[in-house]
């Protein structure tokens, strides 16, 4: 069970993209409680791997906003275990070019994690 109430509420989402949607929403608008709440003590272990997969594509992009904010990263968020040994693209629809462009153009927190987005497409506006 994945420990945090507003990343267990996203994971509860019956469509992941939505989920994704309004977990950039929360980041981009820096809502401070939902900041705030990624410093409560979290146990991953305690996650399934279905909970796992998602919570590693989320903490990509939780440390990637994170950064870019200037706020520090909570250290459950580079936990080891939220990589994928292969890479996950997130695009639906993607060329094998794309895929290449995306493994050496994305920041550092998704290269870590084995993450791809296109950058324009997490954009908020």
């Amino acid at each position: 069970m994945i420990g945090n109430k507003y990343l267990q509420k996203l994971y509860d989402y019956p469509d992941v993209d939505t989920s994704l949607n309004q977990l950039l929403e929360l980041l981009k608008t820096k809502d401070s409680t939902f900041i705030d709440s990624l410093w409560e003590p979290m146990d991953i272990n305690l996650c399934d791997d279905k909970e796992l997969s998602y919570l590693t594509i989320a903490s990509a992009l939780i440390d990637y906003y994170l950064q870019i904010q200037g706020f520090e990263v909570p250290a459950w968020l580079r936990e080891e275990k939220l990589s994928f040994s292969k890479p996950y693209y997130h695009s639906k629809r993607i060329s094998d070019f794309d895929k290449f462009k995306l493994l050496y153009s994305n920041p550092a927190p998704f290269r870590a994690r084995n993450v791809y987005f296109d950058l324009a497409g997490i954009d908020r506006v």
